[in-house]
């Protein structure tokens, strides 16, 4: 493909995108700093990043209740589902958890959900320390799945440092 070609796709693809955001009722969509793109959930103001030249694909689909969701898929391999009201990712495998129970996409919602079962059961009268070790799991395998996505997601990282004991710490 010639370089006015490899243009000419990406202007299509990026409006692509900025199509679906702009009639999308809880996502907006900006120009960032060095020409990358930026889409906004409103629900939580979490923003991923993306440079226009790594659109590889978007496709159009139909989620289980008929509403139009696109996929945009990246030259590096990388997924991300555009909805009405978030971005959804592909959460990343960690050590020790069973990935098969977890949903193949993920969106930084479920890091709330997630870390409020954690809280749950640290303030449970009975601990069960390999339920809070699964817990913490499932929430870094959110965390990296979304940062691998380019959501800037420091402070959530941070989360469960403050919330956890430091004996009941994961690696992250």
């Amino acid at each position: 493909m010639s370089e006015s070609q490899g243009t000419t796709k990406t202007a299509q693809l990026l409006q692509e995108v900025s199509a679906f955001v702009g009639q999308a009722q809880g996502l907006s969509f900006v120009e960032a700093e060095g020409g990358r793109m930026q889409v906004t959930q409103s629900v939580d103001g979490k923003f991923f990043r993306f440079d226009p030249r790594d659109l590889s694909e978007v496709v159009h689909r139909f989620d289980t209740d008929g509403k139009v969701f696109i996929q945009v898929n990246f030259k590096s391999g990388l997924k991300v589902l555009l909805t009405e009201n978030l971005v959804g990712f592909k959460p990343e495998q960690v050590i020790g958890l069973d990935m098969t129970k977890l949903p193949k996409v993920v969106t930084t919602p479920d890091l709330v959900s997630v870390l409020e079962a954690i809280e749950e059961t640290l303030g449970s009268d009975t601990l069960i320390e390999h339920e809070l070790e699964i817990l913490k799991r499932v929430y870094h395998a959110i965390l990296k799945g979304g940062e691998l996505a380019g959501f800037d997601l420091h402070f959530e990282r941070r989360w469960l440092e403050r919330l956890t004991p430091l004996t009941f710490r994961a690696s992250a």
